[in-house]
């Protein structure tokens, strides 16, 4: 059904889905993006196709192609979406000092450490009302970004390909070595650890993950027996039970560490391998709440990883 202007009531939805199937050329991988079933999908497309009369994809072709028309949409349906936001910014904010809604995306291995002091800056020195947070790993943070659901991300990705971003420095840390408690082995040289333990790591669909494997790729390091996971906690707890060994930063160990996890921490053999975590957020929403939340971040992880980690995990991490 459309309105009298001719477009379909969910047109700024419709236009999301129609940049999710553009980017990844399949209606059954734009709208796993957004969290729809195919058909849903569908229907947004067809919503489009016949607001404007005419066909917006070639569903005929893998993958599927967008038509003369469907490329001309493409041009203007991100700046749409982009005008729209500011402007539902703008006006959400006009005359009020407060913030009704803030969305949030945390890595999930700070997520615990960092909600509830972060909850209470939001509300106590901001005014909001409402807030939405969602835990998980920084590639559902970039596309949280990216379809306007987060409104900031606290995230080991900075997200360099993404245009009109502010980014806000929490801290750099260093991977280190993490074995079970009762190891007696070796621990000066990565091919004597993993002759004697397998290697338990963040999966290759996880930014860490990647990181991890192309660092050691280039120490030409190729563990026998490799255990993969997509969460710090099952990684921790792994090693903890004496199935292998890890590296691990401290803001991947402290959760692990409060739960009394059974694990050995040292400075890994071969330095040279860190990540940054940094508060993203799209530029001048927010007015200085992302920095606030990057100095909050800091405090309580250092905080917490002095308590938890004491003089190594110190050692491990820079605020600069």
């Amino acid at each position: 059904m459309l309105d009298r202007t001719g477009f379909p009531p969910g047109l700024m939805r419709s236009l999301e889905v129609f940049l999710a199937v553009a980017a990844t050329g399949q209606m059954r991988a734009g709208a796993k993006l957004l969290n729809l079933s195919q058909p849903a999908a569908s229907q947004h497309i067809a919503a489009l196709e016949e607001a404007f009369g005419t066909r917006l994809l070639d569903r005929g072709t893998r993958p599927a192609r967008l038509t003369h028309a469907g490329a001309r949409l493409l041009l203007k349906a991100q700046k749409i979406l982009d005008a729209v936001s500011e402007m539902e910014t703008e006006l959400r904010h006009v005359g009020q000092k407060s913030l009704s809604l803030l969305r949030v995306g945390l890595q999930a291995s700070i997520a615990t450490t960092l909600t509830p002091p972060l909850i209470a800056l939001a509300q106590d020195a901001f005014g909001v009302k409402d807030m939405t947070l969602y835990a998980g790993q920084s590639g559902n943070h970039e596309q949280l970004l990216r379809t306007k659901q987060a409104d900031l991300a606290i995230t080991s990705n900075p997200f360099l390909d993404m245009d009109g971003l502010e980014r806000h420095h929490v801290l750099s840390e260093q991977y280190l070595l993490v074995l079970p408690k009762d190891y007696s082995g070796p621990e000066d040289s990565l091919e004597t650890i993993q002759s004697r333990l397998p290697l338990v790591r963040f999966g290759d669909t996880t930014h860490a993950g990647r990181q991890i494997a192309q660092h050691l790729r280039r120490l030409r390091f190729e563990p026998s027996k490799v255990i993969q996971a997509d969460r710090s906690s099952m990684v921790t707890s792994c090693v903890a039970a004496g199935q292998g060994f890890s590296l691990l930063t401290p803001t991947l160990l402290i959760d692990g560490l409060v739960e009394n996890m059974s694990l050995r921490i040292r400075d890994l053999p071969v330095p040279g391998l860190s990540r940054t975590l940094t508060v993203v957020s799209r530029k001048g929403e927010l007015h200085d709440l992302p920095q606030e939340f990057a100095k909050m971040s800091q405090q309580t992880l250092l905080a917490q990883i002095v308590a938890q980690m004491g003089e190594i995990g110190a050692a491990s991490v820079s605020c600069d």
